[in-house]
């Protein structure tokens, strides 16, 4: 599959998950719904991996890489996510996430050595103000207490910890680790990491039966987890984070489209102009130069390796 496909995958089914993610909250805590989500999908990879006789065993250390995968990128960063949008708008929420475009700039920089250009950096700024500017009719009518500052944490935390799981999958790739076994077992150790801190919090492990949730939690789970995500690691191997990331701001727009169709949202002089800006940054960062790396990886990633 060519990046320009993968790339519109994962905008495309992440963009959706947003308004499926809606139907989870309920009767059953998020953590507890995390759980399901990514217990199933690893179950489902491993079975496909034996179907096609993929090797599933590794070494030690790499699976000291699929844990990192498992709490950083579908675990703890899923529950501070869910967790934030009990004391913020997904508005608030989704303009956090975007941020991640940055973060994976700044990551990559300090992780591999990889200086983003100049048009990937404008780029990117252009994804971040129109961002801002597609929901600023619903930031603007908030009000900063405590819990919208403690949500607003939650959510940033959560963006910085699903940034440092990319560069975890950027580094395994690097070392030739393949990336649906990398998401079998780390989904796995997310799924157990999360069921763990549902059990110590108390929360029990019930199900909905209505068709909203069942069928909500098939879509996040064969779709919003292991397409999209087998579909964003392997761009992100390919083109890198600091480009890959972008889609973190592109979905937000494909969320609010879903708004427009289902949910009877206003088209507005915001949602054109922020789209416009959204859509520009696109260009400028999937259309730039190669970027520049140092002569060897840096850091901490170096020791990880």
């Amino acid at each position: 599959m060519n990046n320009a496909l993968l790339y519109v995958v994962t905008v495309l089914i992440w963009g959706t998950t947003w308004f499926a993610i809606e139907f989870q909250l309920g009767s059953v805590a998020p953590e507890v719904s995390i759980v399901y989500r990514y217990a199933g999908a690893s179950m489902l990879l491993f079975a496909w991996s034996r179907y096609r006789g993929l090797n599933m065993r590794f070494r030690l250390q790499d699976h000291a890489r699929f844990l990192l995968l498992g709490v950083l990128l579908f675990g703890v960063n899923y529950i501070l996510a869910y967790r934030a949008q009990i004391y913020i708008s997904s508005a608030l929420t989704a303009i956090a996430f975007s941020t991640m475009v940055w973060m994976n700039i700044i990551n990559a920089r300090i992780f591999f050595g990889v200086r983003a250009g100049r048009r990937v950096l404008f780029g990117a700024l252009l994804g971040v103000v129109g961002i801002f500017t597609l929901f600023a009719p619903q930031v603007s009518e908030f009000s900063l207490t405590d819990a919208v500052f403690y949500g607003s944490v939650l959510a940033v935390g959560g963006a910085v910890l699903a940034s440092f799981g990319n560069m975890v999958s950027q580094a395994a790739q690097r070392r030739d680790l393949p990336v649906i076994q990398s998401n079998a077992w780390g989904m796995l150790y997310g799924a157990i990491i999360t069921a763990a801190i549902a059990a110590n919090e108390g929360y029990s492990f019930s199900f909905d039966w209505s068709v909203a949730y069942v069928t909500s939690l098939a879509y996040l789970t064969l779709f919003g987890s292991i397409f999209a995500f087998g579909a964003y690691l392997t761009l992100l191997g390919r083109i890198g984070a600091h480009k890959a990331g972008y889609a973190m701001v592109m979905f937000p727009v494909v969320a609010l489209t879903i708004s427009v169709v289902f949910e009877g949202l206003q088209i507005d002089a915001p949602l054109i102009v922020g789209t416009l800006l959204v859509l520009s940054g696109n260009l400028f960062v999937l259309k730039s130069e190669r970027p520049r790396r140092k002569p060897r990886i840096t850091g901490v990633m170096q020791q990880a390796t």
